[in-house]
């Protein structure tokens, strides 16, 4: 009998899976259960964007790209990104096509990170930032935010953090699961701290499009951060392409070769079909933009509302589609509360802890879902804190 614990890495072997999984698993044994936690939007991709994946088939073009991807959709992004953020990018070397964001992210990482090196996250934050950097033998160093400061990274935080062992700052902003975002003057403030340092920063900007009373400000619309930025992207939340699988990293020309070599070896390019999409996507896709913004922006105030009524308190997301409630005062930790909340009332919801050190008393709920599910989980949401006592 093969030893396979003792034949596998053990830094992969010792990850732990993501806190999000088991929800799903047991969603999916459920009748009629109401999912508020997979964080992905619920429209469909737009039409017109779908037809131009469907004539790339029809039109035969199903051979590999380039391994940074199609230069007509580098372009794309490059002339997207002036447009829409005054951000400038050479498309020919500062602009490069992944699949995903998350690819993107890990490109970075890796490319940024020797043995020991260490990355700086803020968190709560998506699941995957620690991960990454442990498998690149880096090391994650956590900050925690606070709700009183509503989950934005203060340069205090940030300058406690750093050693002479810092290679990279994470800044995931607009913010999953907050929804937290960081405005110019915050951004200004962490550059102050950064300065004079050797410190990258990865800018996980996946949510730019969805921001709520103000314009997103990327650390890279920053002269003093312009060039230690790699700034990531994608088309999964702005487009509602999450199947699509594609994404980009745009930076420093140097970085961007060096990333290029780990895609060629491990991916070879993006899919084709998903690159068409995107062309036209970016070209024709401020007007879905507006639209899925503004239902998203209205049931964010729904849920906002109804979480306040049933007392628990939230700060006010301005950026992405969650809300991350405190619900620590009614005696179960986060991971009892979402496990009892799902199990009693078939309302699924993500326990806090999560998403790194500093969640445990949270949770997260995803609002891209319909207005109905909405009003019917916060009904239930009364029913059980009811029987908890409120």
């Amino acid at each position: 009998m093969m030893d396979y614990e003792s034949l596998m890495s053990e830094n992969v072997r010792t990850l732990k899976p993501s806190g999000i999984r088991r929800f799903f698993d047991i969603l999916d044994t459920m009748q009629g259960a109401i999912s508020l936690g997979i964080g992905e939007p619920d429209f469909v991709t737009p039409w017109h964007i779908r037809e131009a994946g469907v004539y790339s088939l029809e039109q035969g073009y199903t051979k590999y790209t380039s391994n940074a991807g199609l230069i007509r959709l580098r372009a794309a992004i490059s002339e997207y990104l002036q447009r829409r953020f005054d951000l400038r990018y050479d498309p020919a070397g500062e602009v490069f096509v992944t699949v995903g964001g998350s690819e993107a992210i890990d490109l970075c990482i890796r490319t940024m990170l020797n043995p020991g090196d260490e990355a700086i996250i803020p968190v709560p934050s998506f699941v995957c930032y620690g991960p990454l950097v442990t498998m690149a033998h880096g090391v994650p160093v956590y900050v925690e935010t606070r709700a009183e400061n509503e989950f934005r990274l203060t340069p205090e935080e940030l300058r406690s953090a750093i050693t002479p062992k810092t290679k990279l700052l994470i800044l995931p902003y607009p913010n999953n699961p907050t929804g937290a975002i960081m405005e110019r003057a915050d951004l200004e403030a962490l550059a102050e701290v950064l300065r004079g340092t050797g410190i990258m920063v990865l800018s996980d900007e996946i949510y730019a499009e969805l921001t709520y009373g103000q314009h997103h400000v990327s650390p890279a619309n920053l002269p003093e951060l312009y060039e230690r930025t790699l700034l990531v992207n994608g088309f999964s939340k702005a487009y509602a392409m999450t199947g699509w699988r594609l994404g980009y990293v745009c930076g420093p020309a140097a970085i961007i070769k060096q990333m290029l070599k780990i895609h060629q070896y491990g991916i070879m390019s993006a899919p084709t079909t998903s690159q068409y999409a995107a062309i036209e996507a970016l070209k024709n896709g401020d007007g879905d933009i507006e639209t899925m913004r503004g239902s998203y922006d209205k049931r964010r105030k729904l849920l906002l509302t109804g979480l306040r009524r049933l007392g628990l308190p939230c700060f006010e997301p301005r950026g992405a589609f969650y809300m991350f409630p405190y619900i620590g005062g009614h005696g179960l930790s986060s991971e009892e509360f979402c496990t009892r909340f799902l199990q009693e009332e078939n309302v699924a919801i993500i326990p806090g802890t999560a998403f790194g050190p500093g969640g445990e008393g949270f949770t997260r709920i995803c609002y891209a879902s319909s207005v109905q599910n909405i009003e019917t989980a916060l009904t239930r949401l009364d029913d059980f804190l009811g029987r908890l006592g409120k």
